[in-house]
């Protein structure tokens, strides 16, 4: 059996039917992960005796009703696991072996009694585009392993793809699940701010940041989703807002869908193959009844700058905890107090951190920060204003994800802006707080995968869904799979 060949909802049918068992369902995944995450390198820490244990238990329930019950899944390794190595991929957390608590998406999903696998490669603390900025190994794209797998989630969406897992948990804070989701032909979805608990997500960027999931269908997206989203008294940010059933709302065709496609999200810098795909899929959404029209984000093209002095002040302040006494590894080379705190961040932190760091202190300081912050959340406001307009006429926004198809290991490393650059479709919707899903829309002519961004209204997931899912099911791109050992 390859957990390939089937979806979540048909293995808990097997599970009722007692077709198989859920130990099965483990020793399967790990089976792949031993197979080839050497040539992935998708996780960080893996929990297989545990994971096993746990398995052998669930099997001796009578009541297997959970919706995710027995499904062997991954986490992000900036949430934290009570009990498991939690590192945001940080040489600095290299110590941080045994958390005292579960973060609340964790703890839902234990509720419903899924098996963590283990832990998955990330850039460090979030920051990056590619996963080349992880403390230990640049994760690798399953499609091509010469490409990286996108950012920072991009253990999440790997493992994914790699089908060493049937859902994995990544965080987004401008483009961090939906990029590599498309660079690995997969789903991934950013719900709206506050629709997911950030309790026990190790902070970059507080006003950003949120917890998606990353499968392979989107009726496993939604499945995941309906799990970890709602309402948490330990989460200020969290938002008391009713949790529908998305999987319901699959069940809605699209016809009479108005579709926005904003003029920007098409422009310089997206490459052909990427607008051709784009453009062919909002053919498919015409034949089913949807209409479209062109319309504009005009103050997108402030987006990236706005992001990265935002989400760099935040995440200066976020970060400034690390300091090798409360947390962190505690550098031995240091002759008093203020030196130690000195050489521990400076030994700690990788040079992607270090950068953000300097550049968000420097944008919060005395005499810039009026000149920077200020003016950036300013032009959030207008950002959002834009966003708020279109939703106002349209059902949803539709696009690209990225401009162009996962890029070579090593190839943009040595320039930040080029890199930073990546996210520039994505990014717009954080700063605005809406929820966007990735989903599979093509390939390149060398065989990558293409991704199609579907923005929705404030707590309107179930339209994103029923969007997204209603161009899966009359399309074959979500069937196919990478050449990785073995599996095709």
């Amino acid at each position: 059996m390859s957990l390939f060949d089937y979806t979540i909802k048909e293995l808990e049918e097997k599970l009722h039917n007692k077709e198989i068992t859920v130990e099965d369902l483990v020793k399967e995944s790990y089976q792949r992960i031993h197979e080839v995450d050497q040539e992935v390198h998708a996780f960080l820490t893996l929990d297989e005796e545990k994971a096993l244990e746990k398995a052998r238990e669930l099997d001796q329930l009578e009541d297997k009703s959970g919706i995710l019950f027995g499904m062997p899944g991954g986490i992000k390794d900036n949430i934290v696991t009570k009990g498991l190595r939690t590192t945001c991929a940080s040489q600095f957390l290299d110590n941080f072996n045994d958390p005292l608590y579960d973060a609340t998406v964790v703890q839902k999903l234990q509720k419903e009694n899924m098996v963590a696998v283990g832990k998955l490669n990330m850039d460090e603390f979030a920051m990056g585009s590619s996963n080349e900025n992880s403390g230990y190994e640049p994760t690798r794209n399953p499609w091509n392993t010469e490409h990286v797998p996108g950012g920072s989630s991009g253990g999440s969406a790997a493992a994914v793809a790699a089908g060493e897992v049937l859902f994995t948990l990544g965080s987004d804070t401008g483009g961090s699940i939906r990029q590599p989701a498309a660079f690995c032909g997969v789903v991934g979805m950013k719900p709206t701010y506050g629709r997911v608990s950030r309790f026990g997500l190790v902070a970059f960027a507080s006003s950003l940041d949120q917890i998606g999931p990353v499968t392979r269908t989107v009726e496993d997206n939604a499945r995941v989703l309906e799990v970890i989203a709602g309402h948490d008294q330990m989460d200020t940010t969290s938002a008391n807002v009713e949790v529908p059933s998305y999987t319901e709302a699959l069940k809605q065709d699209v016809k009479g869908l108005k579709i926005a496609v904003p003029k920007e999200y098409l422009a310089e810098g997206v490459s052909k193959e990427v607008k051709d795909a784009i453009l062919e899929a909002l053919k498919v959404y015409e034949s089913m009844g949807a209409t479209w029209e062109e319309v504009s984000l005009p103050h997108s093209k402030y987006a990236l700058a706005t992001y990265y002095l935002l989400s760099s002040s935040e995440a200066s302040a976020n970060l400034a905890r690390f300091d090798g006494v409360r947390y962190g590894v505690r550098s031995e080379n240091a002759d008093n107090m203020i030196d130690m705190f000195k050489k521990s961040r400076s030994e700690g932190f990788g040079e992607e951190v270090k950068r953000r760091i300097m550049l968000g202190t420097f944008a919060l300081s005395s005499g810039y920060y009026d000149a920077y912050y200020k003016k950036a959340q300013k032009v959030r406001t207008l950002i959002k204003s834009d966003f708020d307009k279109i939703l106002e006429e349209y059902d949803v926004i539709v696009g690209p994800t990225t401009p162009t198809p996962a890029f070579k290991v090593g190839e943009k490393t040595s320039d930040p802006l080029t890199m930073y650059a990546n996210d520039i479709l994505t990014i717009p919707v954080n700063l605005a707080g809406v929820p966007g899903i990735s989903i599979p829309c093509g390939f390149s002519t060398e065989g990558l995968p293409i991704g199609l961004q579907i923005i929705g209204n404030y707590f309107d997931e179930s339209t994103v869904y029923r969007t997204a899912y209603a161009y899966e099911q009359a399309t074959e791109h979500h069937k196919k799979r990478p050449q990785l050992g073995g599996a095709k």
